[in-house]
This record gives structure tokens, sequence and C-alpha cells, in this order.
């Protein structure tokens, strides 16, 4: 099985849950028209990761079965980079903030300035990672994308306050788990959404991270169980 990673960015998604023991929702947001990348769909906040996240300093730690899952088939300079991104991202196109409040050390880079002015440091440790996609051949862009789920109370701002989010993502809004099918959103997003949906009311870690893995020969659906290089296809 033979990847071209030269065409592949790794990136880093974010799937907020809310009210997830009674009536969960989810927040998602429409991409432009002109977008290069799923343009219209409605998807989760998420984008690529920056070489620089790796530097950025953060208020915790990942859980070790999350960082462990993580690690797996990845580039080792990417492994902490990855939950940082997720944090900007999510930033980015929603304004809303997962940190705890702290002092950054030495030059802020411009990517986390607004950041950084909230008063906050990025907080990794909510962060639970449940999926991994990387995008099939023949698309505009391709990534090697890795979903986190996070609780809506770890948020450490107004979860309804999108002003500081930037034009990326449009109709930013919490949208019921029992509805979201009915938005017009990329498959993977609706493959993601099932495995929410299985597990919207468990707080541990899933016993194993789905990867769909889709190469040049072949589509593969695996699992991550935290051992580098031990991945097992999906029965």
């Amino acid at each position: 099985m033979t990847i071209d990673k030269s065409a592949i960015r790794n990136a880093a998604t974010v799937i907020v849950i809310r009210n997830r023991m009674e009536a969960p929702s989810i927040l998602m947001g429409q991409r432009g028209a002109t977008a290069a990348f799923m343009p219209n769909k409605f998807v989760f906040p998420g984008g690529a990761v920056d070489a620089g996240d790796a530097d950025i300093p953060s208020a915790s730690a990942l859980t070790d079965l999350c960082a462990a899952r993580i690690a797996e088939d990845t580039d080792p300079a990417f492994t902490r980079a990855i939950p940082i991104a997720a944090i900007r991202e999510l930033w980015e196109e929603t304004g809303l903030i997962l940190g705890v409040k702290g002092q950054w050390p030495g030059v802020i880079p411009d990517d986390w300035r607004t950041f950084a002015q909230t008063g906050h440091l990025p907080n990794v440790a909510p962060l639970q990672f449940v999926f991994r996609a990387l995008t099939p051949p023949g698309r505009p862009r391709r990534f090697d994308a890795r979903f986190f789920l996070v609780d809506v109370e770890d948020i450490a701002s107004d979860p309804d306050n999108f002003d500081a989010a930037c034009d990326e993502l449009s109709h930013l809004q919490w949208v019921p788990l029992s509805e979201a099918r009915k938005f017009d959103m990329p498959f993977i997003t609706e493959v993601v959404l099932a495995e929410v949906e299985a597990r919207a009311k468990e707080l541990e870690p899933p016993a194993s991270v789905p990867y769909f893995r889709n190469s040049d020969e072949e589509s593969l659906f695996l699992r991550l169980r935290g051992h580098r290089g031990e991945y097992v296809q999906k029965p």
C-alpha cells in the first residue's frame, strides 16, 4: 500500500458536544461556496496543522491513551502539534476557547496572538481522540485528519458567543444530534457522526479509534489501539 504523503497535510477537527446525557447537540458550521475543499458543506470546525503548532505552550497534556493512539502511524514531529492545532482551529473558526488562564512565555506567534490576548493557554487534556480519516485520492486537497470530541463544559468561554470567529464557517449553530443528518455534509462527516452518536453518553475513551484509510490502491477501515504500528483491520 503506497500513499503519497507529500500531497497530504495533517489536520485536526473538534466536535464539541453539549447536553450529552439528555438531548445531545454538536457544533457545526457551513463552508463557503468558493472554498476549495468541501464547498457549501456543513462540517465540524477544524483545519490543517501548522509546523509551529508543535512549539506552542500548553497548560496540560493529552491522556496517555489518546497520545499513544495519535502516535500510531504518525510522524513523531506532529504528535504534539495535532491536538494544539485542534484548539487553534476551534478558536479561529468559532471563537470558542479551549484553555485555562495562564501567562504565555516568550514571543507569541501571529497565529496565536488573538487567542493569547484572551489570557488563556491551550488546554489539550479534555480532547478525546475518537476518529482518524485520510482523504481519498483525486480530491483537490488531501488531509490526514484526527477528530477530537470535547464536552462543552470544558470550553472556557460562552458557548453561544461566536463573535471572535473568522469568516471561514458561516451559520455556526448547535445542531441536535438527532437532526444532524438533515444537513448537507461530506460523507466522512456522516461516518464520524455515527461514531459520535454511538458514544455520545460514554465518558471514557473508546476501546479503539476508527481509522478510515484511503490509499491509491484501496480503502481500509482500521482500528487504532495505542500500539505503534499495530493497528488492525476493523471486522
